[in-house]
């Protein structure tokens, strides 16, 4: 089941094309990526799926129903820009925030201090905004965004401004929000977040959808038939020599550490890893190969650029 359904989805401002034509489903449960360059589209989107602005054309299906502003009690937003009153106590303006979602007040205080002792800011609840640093008011952010329990989160780059130790906490409390039901659409352009927790992504570049997809699935699909190859003993000039003769193969680089040799080779179609492992045992003794899949990275960036946006 998909719990948002978004259908041909149109937007402009002023004569500048937002989105166009957008269509993509985001499954039940998951943790979905949404990608894109700077300007690319995604907060329109977002903002949209939020009902801050209507889309021009098309349709935004929430569980199967039209959505509509009762519909906003069960998502969760943390926009890009943070937004906190910096003269309010945090324990104050996080209550009240959590009760604009329907929370009660005994309900959201007892919520409140258990998210406020996960992320070890519970000494901070009667400071003023003003005195946090910039990573605790993101912490308070995340938690009023998160405390009402959500079905769907809206995350944007949630990890910005973070150390790497409170980013690692703030990914490891959306995996636990996910296995407790909730569905993450996670904005970022931190690509090792996206490979190591999303499921599924989708990428908008110039306000179109170029990509879509489950995570495994596409990086399998963009790789080049690439593999490495350690060796020891390896007579290298001679080996390096059999592969670039061959026209099953092309031959990308070689390199040496502590008297092992990693060869970096490109399998033609008509070709096999047999055939390559049978061109280079002569040669040597062949300890590993494994295949090259690009990252998120790469994906991200040959789609982008192949896209029209340089």
């Amino acid at each position: 089941m998909n719990i948002l359904e978004i259908d041909q989805v149109s937007k402009a401002y002023a004569g500048h094309i937002a989105l166009n034509n957008v269509s993509l489903n985001i499954p039940e449960g998951c943790i979905f990526g949404l990608l894109g360059p700077n300007g690319a589209g995604k907060t329109s989107l977002i903002r949209i799926i939020n009902q801050i602005t209507a889309p021009d054309t098309g349709s935004v299906s929430f569980c199967n129903q039209p959505i509509e502003r009762k519909h906003l009690a069960d998502i969760g937003y943390l926009p890009e820009e943070r937004g906190l009153y910096k003269k309010m106590k945090v324990g104050e303006q996080a209550l009240y925030l959590s009760m604009l979602k329907g929370m009660e007040r005994k309900q959201a205080v007892k919520a409140l201090k258990t998210w406020f002792d996960k992320f070890e800011i519970t000494a901070w609840w009667d400071k003023k905004i003003e005195d946090l640093s910039k990573g605790m008011a993101q912490k308070v952010q995340f938690i009023t965004t998160v405390v009402h329990e959500p079905k769907l989160l809206i995350l944007d780059e949630p990890f910005s401004g973070f150390d790497p130790i409170n980013a690692d906490l703030v990914k490891k409390e959306i995996q636990n929000l996910q296995k407790a039901g909730s569905t993450i659409v996670l904005s970022t352009h931190n690509m090792s977040s996206v490979e190591e927790i999303c499921e599924h992504i989708a990428l908008i570049n110039q306000s179109k959808k170029v990509l879509d997809g489950p995570v495994k699935e596409l990086r399998q699909e963009y790789a080049e038939n690439r593999f490495l190859v350690h060796c020891r003993s390896l007579q290298a000039d001679s080996c390096a020599s059999a592969i670039q003769g061959n026209d099953a193969f092309n031959f990308i680089g070689m390199k040496e550490q502590d008297g092992t040799h990693e060869l970096e080779v490109k399998i033609q179609e008509d070709s096999s890893v047999n055939h390559l492992l049978n061109t280079i045992i002569p040669f040597g003794e062949v300890r590993e190969i494994k295949e090259v899949i690009p990252t998120m990275h790469d994906i991200f960036i040959k789609t982008v650029k192949g896209t029209g946006n340089e």
